[in-house]
């Protein structure tokens, strides 16, 4: 694409068109998507794709390759992509920096339809393709893949554009008598870091662009488990019209992304999703680094997750059966949001302990391409040898036993099977620690200690991120609000704990589960401006004095 060389103006109020959560589509037998489908997966497939960094719109090879693997079939490249280097990440932060200061002039109109003509070519030309890159790339079944790298990707193009449209909404409410107060949302000064997960790439997508539609530049560190549909994503906005500059795709080794953005004296914010441990490292630099910035840099963060179902003794159990394991099990446990705790009565234990260990024998595991499955493989060794470790760790402790699963192989891909584990001790390791893998606990109290439950609950972790109350007893739910009122940033009724929705459920959680800066919202936009107050008058003022001071 051709650099911006000039401004633009608008000399109209123009709005938005209206804006709809995106329709699923179903991939039935013999339906056109399954069809398109099947031809992508065969595409990507037959021949790895070589990925470069991306900076001011030239491709750049490095040298420094490494691959992306299919988790289901480790011996597979999906792609082959260039690591970025000290230069390539100085040449990116300097060009994004002078792309800013054209792209930041753009009124919003333009800026805006880069973003919701991307939507319509992921929605019409490029869903099998986005949907092919995640399922072999980061191992999603077509459902999984079809509601993240389609319907969400869309859904923050769009919705953005329409929350964004809200905030220059947003006027002072009242004038004095000739005079005009007027607010305007500035980009913040510098550049945006956006460091992204490998398990959403929606969420990928969402972290460079939220910044972008705002005005602000970005430097885009896309995971390496996840190269592949990232950089599709990247493609697709290049197509979509938007300058050169304005987003810098830049695959690189953690610690060196890292340690340039936060040295840097423009770094204007860092927007992250990953670790805990990841984010307060990044917390803690910046912190030690505050006397290089120019501004106070914008940290928000989306973390771990200690995700939790609770249960009354007045729950549906067929409710609560089929929502519990699709929240434990669908993406294999790899959602910031899955159920990894479930607190379950004693009375209703019995049943729903045979109903969980027949549904969980049921869930077929295997390739991603073989559509039926409903879990493929965890993403890479080290998560495949962290969640063994967890199995192995109840295995042996005396209050644990475990009821289905328990079970991995690697040989061929990192597959571990759908784990049910039993325990008596409430505050064991794997009710405390984030797994992010296929592995369930569930401790079972007396139906009468519902209240001590709930505050077990809210004391056994330090993550705050999602979870969901089951009862039929309204006084049961009301009493469990107010106990957990900080313990999930999403907190559903009689639903799972999974499946937040753009414009529906804006999702994130606080305490060690990150900023609570609500991905999905205005709120998260509003991050990512510096408002300016602006007050016009048109009566000079004729003296200095106070009226109070006449006599």
């Amino acid at each position: 694409m051709l650099p911006i060389s000039r401004g633009f103006s608008s000399f109209s109020n123009a709005r938005l068109p209206a804006i709809r959560n995106e329709p699923l589509l179903h991939y039935a037998p013999g339906s056109p998507e399954r069809e398109a489908l099947r031809k992508a997966l065969q595409k990507l497939s037959s021949t790895p794709t070589e990925v470069p960094c991306v900076v001011n719109g030239k491709e750049i090879r490095t040298g420094d390759i490494q691959h992306q693997v299919a988790p289901s079939n480790h011996a597979q490249i999906v792609c082959s992509y260039h690591r970025a280097n000290g230069e390539v990440l100085k040449q990116a932060m300097d060009g994004a920096l002078k792309a800013k200061k054209l792209w930041e002039t753009m009124s919003f109109e333009y800026r805006a339809s880069v973003f919701m003509k991307a939507a319509e070519l992921a929605s019409k030309t490029y869903r099998a393709e986005l949907c092919a890159a995640t399922m072999l790339g980061q191992g999603k079944n077509v459902w999984q893949a079809e509601i993240d790298a389609a319907a969400e990707t869309i859904d923050f193009w769009r919705f953005n554009c329409k929350f964004a449209q809200d905030i220059y909404d947003m006027q002072p409410p009242a004038n004095d008598s000739g005079t005009w107060n007027r607010a305007d949302y500035r980009p913040l000064e510098g550049f945006v870091a956006a460091i992204a997960p490998f398990n959403f790439t929606a969420i990928a997508s969402n972290l460079s662009c939220a910044p972008a539609l705002m005005g602000n530049v970005t430097l885009w560190k896309p995971a390496p488990t996840a190269v592949l549909s990232n950089f599709l994503v990247f493609k697709i906005l290049q197509q979509a019209g938007l300058p050169d500059g304005v987003v810098q795709f830049l695959p690189s080794p953690v610690p060196l992304f890292g340690d340039f953005v936060l040295a840097q004296r423009d770094l204007a914010g860092v927007h992250f999703t990953g670790s805990t441990h990841t984010f307060k490292l990044l917390y803690r630099t910046l912190a030690q680094n505050l006397d290089t910035y120019r501004t106070f840099p914008r940290l928000v963060g989306e973390t771990g997750g200690k995700n939790f179902h609770m249960v009354h003794a007045s729950a549906d159990v067929d409710l609560v059966v089929n929502s519990t394991v699709r929240a434990a099990f669908e993406y294999q446990g790899q959602k910031c949001s899955a159920c990894s705790r479930l607190y379950v009565p004693d009375v209703l234990w019995p049943t729903i302990r045979d109903r969980l260990v027949h549904e969980i024998g049921k869930i077929s595991v295997g390739p991603v391409q073989d559509l039926s499955v409903f879990m493929s493989a965890v993403i890479d060794q080290a998560s495949f040898n962290k969640i063994k470790a967890y199995i192995e760790a109840a295995r042996a402790d005396a209050a644990c036993s475990i009821l289905a699963g328990g079970t991995y192989d690697d040989r061929v891909g990192y597959f571990v099977q759908p784990t049910l584990i039993h325990t008596t001790d409430p505050r064991t390791v794997t009710m405390r620690e984030e797994i992010f893998g296929p592995v369930l606990t569930v401790y079972v109290y007396p139906a009468d200690q519902w209240e001590d439950t709930l505050r077990l609950c809210d004391d056994t972790t330090p993550y705050a991120l999602t979870g969901a109350l089951f009862a039929r007893d309204v006084m049961a739910v009301h009493e469990a609000q107010r106990v957990l009122r900080h313990t999930a940033g999403n907190l559903y009724i009689n639903d799972k704990c999974t499946g937040a929705v753009v414009g529906q459920q804006p999702f994130g959680g606080s305490r060690l589960s990150g900023t609570n800066d609500k991905s999905g919202s205005l709120l998260n936009l509003l991050r990512w401006v510096t408002p300016r107050s602006t007050k016009e008058s048109w009566n000079a003022l004729t003296s200095w004095s106070y009226p109070s001071q006449l006599i």
